[in-house]
């Protein structure tokens, strides 16, 4: 895997397409969420790939059949079936005149969402044109007790979510919802989480997240800067976050970043972070999956702004300690 780079314009300054990883265990309310992404008025184009052979229903009055390669919407959309390599898929879509607003990718609900994911970090022509945005994962509160008894995809799903999706909450009491989302939050403490009946919630929630951007977490997680606020786990997954007061040296940071991500990628599900570099007046951001890493550097540190340096890592069997004293060994 090459390494990193160390100066880029940055995503959003590059022009490069958003792509939403949509994911879920079979019944959770994917395709409901979908369809009103692709029905509300909201005037921007989408390209939809359904990772699913086979006809998929996209609103009432469409279905795209396992003919088509792409059919254009009414609404401004266009639907992709999946039949062949999602790189080539993605290729025809960037050649294709009129461009678009954001890429969402559909999942089968039995999938583990790391090779989608990959995509956009393994290949160059990939990478340079579209960025991914977020994963976002929706729960099934009736269901999802049992689906992590049986499902280890649901794990994965949910281990891997930048945002969390907890659908048919009036299905169950509260009482059950609480302790739902407890085991959500067991193996995700940091994505953004909504309750919703019917998969009803805001656009602006699920799409244009920029999984990059930790200040999310901190809208989640205002003690996440605490000493001694590093890990939650249940009994396989867990997370470790570490920050570091100041600047991380980046001839240390990266190397040691991309050795781990080679060494424990099969359990590193999930990796992310911000750095302030030395001598860097931007904020380096990088975000992975399992061994593909990804990283540019973003806005300016802010004056009001402290210089600070933080990680977060979602995987199976982490060593905290050791991730703590890596990490740590690279500040300035």
């Amino acid at each position: 895997m090459p390494d990193m780079p160390e100066t880029n314009t940055g995503a959003d300054a590059s022009g490069k397409i958003p792509v939403t990883v949509l994911t879920g265990y079979l019944g959770a309310g994917k395709t409901t969420l979908l369809n009103r992404i692709l029905s509300e008025p909201h005037g921007k184009k989408f390209a939809v790939i359904v990772n699913e052979f086979g006809e998929v229903g996209i609103d009432n009055d469409l279905v795209v059949g396992a003919d088509e390669e792409v059919f254009e919407m009414n609404n401004g959309c266009v639907c992709c079936t999946v039949r062949g390599d999602l790189i080539r898929i993605i290729d025809g879509l960037m050649k294709r005149k009129g461009g678009f607003d954001g890429i969402i990718v559909e999942t089968t609900g039995l999938a583990d969402p790391a090779p989608v994911a990959q995509t956009f970090f393994m290949d160059q022509d990939v990478q340079e044109r579209t960025r991914l945005d977020a994963v976002v994962t929706v729960v099934d509160a009736k269901w999802l007790t049992q689906r992590l008894k049986d499902a280890p995809e649901a794990h994965n799903q949910i281990a891997f979510a930048d945002v969390l999706i907890l659908n048919k909450t009036d299905l169950v009491t509260p009482e059950e919802l609480a302790g739902v989302e407890a085991q959500v939050r067991a193996i995700n403490p940091y994505a953004r989480l909504h309750r919703t009946q019917n998969a009803k919630v805001a656009i602006d929630d699920v799409l244009g997240r920029n999984a990059f951007d930790l200040d999310r977490i901190m809208e989640l997680e205002p003690d996440f800067l605490e000493e001694g606020h590093h890990a939650h786990h249940d009994s396989d997954i867990q997370s470790v976050a570490v920050t570091v007061d100041g600047d991380v040296d980046p001839d240390k940071f990266l190397p040691w970043l991309n050795d781990y991500a080679q060494r424990e990628g099969a359990n590193l599900l999930r990796s992310k972070g911000i750095l302030a570099f030395r001598g860097e007046p931007k904020r380096f951001v990088f975000q992975g999956v399992h061994m593909m890493l990804d990283g540019d550097l973003q806005r300016d540190w802010r004056p009001d702004e402290k210089r600070t340096s933080k990680i977060v890592m979602i995987g199976r069997d982490l060593d905290r300690e050791a991730i703590e004293k890596a990490f740590r060994a690279c500040a300035v």
